[in-house]
């Protein structure tokens, strides 16, 4: 038995002597919400072994199966979790890109260097750079996918960057008549060519040079 499913078997037998043997509805514990995670470790399992799968089959050849053997759990830890492959093949995709930190600082700098920060790391880390280098080759096979991809994991990003922007024109700290897609999409593409250009020291001061150069152009007039 793999360590993934040991961990499943062993929370539900917690969770049912939690509750006792004459437990009713109002002293029971609280129950999950349907499709929560139960074991992190089962999620990363099933994760990584969904971008393996992509990686040497490609979306066609990827099923919930061969990811569920892969991850050693059963098919319905796989189905709580994502109702199916296609979802699930977007859940693992996501995780190629890190979570950017919420704009909370008060300073559009230090927000943008922020995000910055994140995605340049993202894009020098080599296993995140194969699966990503490779999801772009495939994508032109699989438009329907790709549209997904970008409305559910691409645009939220790029709105947490307009977000920033927006707030730094209201606050007068950016001229009124920035372009902010192509101030966004600079940032990114900024960020993005770490993995790929190697004038500038992959160094913690990248993304700080990167942010300062362009709101010197942004900055009003």
């Amino acid at each position: 038995m793999s360590s993934a499913v040991a961990d499943l078997a062993v929370e539900d037998q917690a969770k049912h002597a939690d509750a006792g043997p004459h437990a009713g509805p109002a002293s029971a514990a609280p129950a999950r919400k349907p499709g929560r995670p139960r074991s992190e470790q089962a999620e990363q399992a099933i994760i990584k072994a969904t971008l393996e799968l992509f990686a040497e089959k490609g979306p066609d050849g990827l099923c919930v199966e061969a990811v569920a053997a892969r991850a050693g759990v059963g098919k319905a830890t796989v189905y709580r979790r994502w109702k199916n492959k296609e979802d699930l093949l977007l859940a693992a995709l996501g995780s190629l890109k890190s979570p950017l930190p919420a704009p909370e600082t008060g300073s559009v700098r230090d927000d943008l260097i922020a995000m910055v920060t994140v995605m340049s790391q993202d894009a020098v880390d080599p296993a995140r750079q194969r699966q990503y280098t490779l999801l772009l080759g495939e994508g032109e096979k699989y438009p329907k996918l790709m549209a997904r991809y970008a409305e559910t994991v691409v645009e939220p990003r790029r709105d947490l960057i307009r977000s920033v922007l927006r707030r730094g024109i209201e606050a007068g700290q950016i001229r009124s008549d920035l372009d902010i897609e192509v101030a966004m999409l600079t940032l990114t593409g900024a960020a993005m060519s770490r993995g790929r250009c190697e004038i500038i020291p992959h160094d913690e001061e990248f993304a700080e040079r990167v942010v300062d150069s362009l709101l010197r152009g942004f900055a009003p007039c």
